[in-house]
């Protein structure tokens, strides 16, 4: 396959940054994108260029750090699917294809494709965690979950939050991402004594990162590689305004 690139490129946050043409030969269409993006990292350190920085590690979909807007969709255009997992059989030969980085004020760009995603970080270390006892490991039946709660917490926790969710939002919403975590645990028994406050300081947290409020479009689920269901942003909901009624933070 030949193919023509279009990749943002950007030194750093300061740096207004563009967009940079560069052509590729022989690509095959069984190379996932992250794959391609080395072969063009190859090529241009050959030609004594920089590399074009982009966030990896695991590349089977499961780590959420292979952030990048392709062709105008997040992870591109193939729904369920990391940038990772995206094969280059999912383009034709003599297409141009654009690849920036999300576009959120609050994922500021580091440099070329990488942003700033801790403000996730900031939100998880806000509220999303429960209390331990140290001592002995329970036994694993010792509090029984009905399987559809069950069920409903282990796809909660699918969530990768690699950012998608934000760069598909025409406000830049957390709200996917941060309703997730909230039902992850506050389906289980064991989330149930920060219940609460839990879902208070997330979203106090999110707001204070500047993310944007959510309009119930749905961007966030047809782009979520992992399917995370918008039935998590209504159970934040609930969840938020019964702390807000009952809760000592009032």
């Amino acid at each position: 396959m030949n193919l023509t690139l279009n990749v943002w490129r950007q030194k750093g946050p300061s740096d207004k940054g563009g967009f940079k043409t560069y052509k590729l030969s022989d690509i095959s269409e069984h190379m996932s994108f992250l794959e391609m993006i080395d072969v063009l990292n190859e090529q241009l350190l050959r030609g004594g260029e920089e590399p074009v920085h982009f966030d990896h590690d695991c590349r089977e979909g499961i780590c959420g750090s292979c952030s990048m807007y392709i062709n105008g969709r997040a992870h591109g255009p193939q729904q369920l699917t990391a940038t990772c997992q995206l094969h280059m059989r999912s383009f034709k030969d003599g297409d141009t294809i654009t690849v920036e980085p999300w576009r959120a004020k609050a994922f500021p760009v580091v440099k070329d494709l990488v942003v700033d995603r801790s403000a996730f970080d900031r939100i998880i270390q806000a509220g999303g965690y429960v209390s331990v006892n140290t001592g002995g490991v329970p036994d694993a039946n010792e509090i029984p979950v009905p399987k559809k709660i069950a069920d409903e917490a282990f796809n909660a926790a699918t969530c990768i939050s690699c950012g998608a969710c934000v760069a598909a939002c025409k406000n830049a919403s957390a709200m996917l991402f941060v309703s997730a975590k909230v039902s992850q645990l506050a389906l289980l028994p064991q989330g149930k004594v920060e219940r609460k406050t839990r879902v208070e300081k997330m979203a106090a947290q999110m707001d204070l990162e500047g993310f944007g409020a959510c309009s119930n479009t749905g961007a966030c689920t047809a782009e979520c590689p992992k399917g995370i269901s918008q039935d998590n942003i209504a159970r934040m909901n609930r969840e938020y305004f019964g702390a807000k009624f009952t809760s000592d933070n009032v």
